[in-house]
């Protein structure tokens, strides 16, 4: 079970000399507000460095970036998923700092959000927004927000207060050993549900969220994107609960071939006939498919909990958050 927490945040910055800090920054058509987002996290990391990656903007995201002084690489296949799938896999540091280039996330949090991974030894801080602002947080997506949390905990058991937050600090180990399968909005969900499903250690602390600046605008789809990410809380429950899923739906199954059978039987025992064939029939056909529903998710259970194994050797072949800097 992931550990939630809050804390206090710190406002000065701090040095981690022996620790290396890639600030990751997926872009798409962010000019107005990069440059401030690079600008801030290195004042608030002076020893980070800041990894822009651009996914195919428009506008003058590139260019900002760069003239900020980050350092910038472009990902062509579309969506927010693909663009943290590269970053995962190209770039090496000890400690990660995933953030969205919008400037509504408060940059000075983020040696606080480092320290208590380190000094708690976890793989993952999720930053919990706390709006400053009316404009800052629009009630549709906080209600998405509030409805799909509630669903990934009552699925996969407690989670976090803020399970869309796109400020998180990772450790290595975490990020080297996560399987990016989604290609959208959708991966704060799956980065969720990873620690979840694997029991790391996490924590969560409350960080000022801000509005976009002038000239900015979201490219959320409130509900777009909110039945994507319940289309990934459902396609992650049948993967990872499969005995779960398939035994809801069997006995879905076997309650209407029940109900349907009922008067048939009654018939049966008052007359001896049996006058709804066709009905018999389909009974007896949903009863055979929700024998069929619970012997697949039997089946697939065993194949999870292979997985599952295989995630976690992957896991503990890298070292824990701080080993690195006594192993140096």
């Amino acid at each position: 079970m992931a550990k939630k927490a809050s804390t206090t945040i710190a406002r000065k910055p701090v040095s981690f000399d022996q620790v290396k800090v890639a600030v990751l920054v997926p872009c798409y058509n962010e000019a107005v507000a990069v440059a401030k987002v690079v600008k801030d996290f290195r004042q608030a990391l002076p020893g980070a460095t800041i990894f822009v990656f651009d996914n195919n903007s428009t506008d003058d995201t590139v260019n900002a970036a760069q003239a900020a002084g980050a350092e910038v690489f472009e990902e062509k296949h579309q969506g927010k998923g693909f663009v943290v799938r590269r970053m995962f896999t190209d770039i090496e540091a000890d400690i990660y700092v995933l953030v969205d280039g919008d400037a509504t996330y408060d940059a000075p949090s983020a040696p606080a959000m480092i320290e208590r991974l380190l000094s708690d030894r976890l793989d993952m801080v999720v930053a919990n927004r706390i709006d400053t602002e009316i404009a800052a947080y629009r009630a549709g997506h906080r209600t998405g927000n509030m409805l799909l949390t509630g669903f990934v905990a009552w699925v996969f058991g407690p989670a976090f207060n803020d399970m869309l937050s796109g400020y998180r600090v990772f450790s290595r180990r975490f990020v080297k050993s996560f399987p990016v399968l989604s290609g959208g909005f959708e991966i704060e969900t799956e980065l969720t549900i990873h620690a979840l499903e694997l029991g790391l250690p996490a924590a969560e602390i409350n960080t000022p969220y801000y509005a976009r600046p002038t000239g900015s605008t979201s490219k959320l789809n409130t509900w777009r994107d909110g039945f994507r990410i319940l289309r990934t809380i459902l396609a992650l429950y049948r993967a990872e609960r499969p005995l779960s899923f398939f035994s809801i739906i069997g006995l879905a199954l076997a309650i209407v071939s029940i109900v349907l059978a009922i008067p048939i039987f009654i018939t049966y025992v008052e007359t001896g006939l049996v006058p709804r064939f066709p009905t018999a029939i389909l009974s007896m056909g949903l009863m055979m498919l929700a024998s069929l529903s619970a012997a697949v998710g039997l089946v697939l259970d065993t194949v999870t909990r292979g997985r599952r194994e295989t995630k976690l050797l992957a896991y503990l072949s890298h070292r824990a958050p701080g080993e690195e800097r006594r192993a140096s």
